[in-house]
């Protein structure tokens, strides 16, 4: 199997797209990031300082995922039309679950997306309870589901 995004000579390239079919695309990425207790009861509880960290580490994960483009080189501009990211806090990290949708009808998966709004999820999250534990740990990054397009669909196990 061979890299998309190179070309015959190893040179990387935006791969085109233009001969594939419009059809409807979704992918599911997941991470999380666990912290020390005090800070998981400061944030599920609200009483951090810089606000309501899980609404805004939300918003920001929505933000990411149309601005992915912008971000990783070769990574297609999408008409995304739908995001939802879903914090889920849990005791037994403890940490915050973190789980992104994406969707698109396009000529390309939105794969890439889901793990943007993801990670920058996960990484307000620490930005924002940052001053009370910095040994926060983000990790777990991966795809669990993609639709649509030749490839079809993927679940992680």
């Amino acid at each position: 199997m061979a890299l998309t995004h190179f070309d015959g000579k190893g040179d990387a390239h935006m791969v085109d797209v233009s001969d594939k079919p419009v059809t409807s695309r979704i992918a599911v990425a997941e991470t999380h990031i666990k912290m020390q207790r005090e800070t998981f009861d400061i944030i599920t509880e609200g009483r951090a300082k810089k606000g309501d960290v899980l609404g805004v580490a939300r918003l920001a994960g929505i933000m990411a995922a149309k601005r992915t483009a912008d971000l990783i080189p070769l990574c297609h501009p999408l008409p995304i039309t739908k995001v939802s990211v879903e914090l889920t806090p849990d005791p037994d990290l403890p940490g915050i679950r973190i789980e992104a949708t994406v969707k698109t009808t396009g000529q390309t998966g939105v794969e890439m997306e889901a793990l943007t709004a993801a990670s920058v999820t996960a990484l307000t999250v620490y930005d924002m309870a940052k001053a009370v534990d910095k040994a926060m740990e983000i990790g777990g990054l991966r795809v669990l589901l993609k639709d649509g397009g030749k490839s079809g669909r993927f679940e992680a196990s």
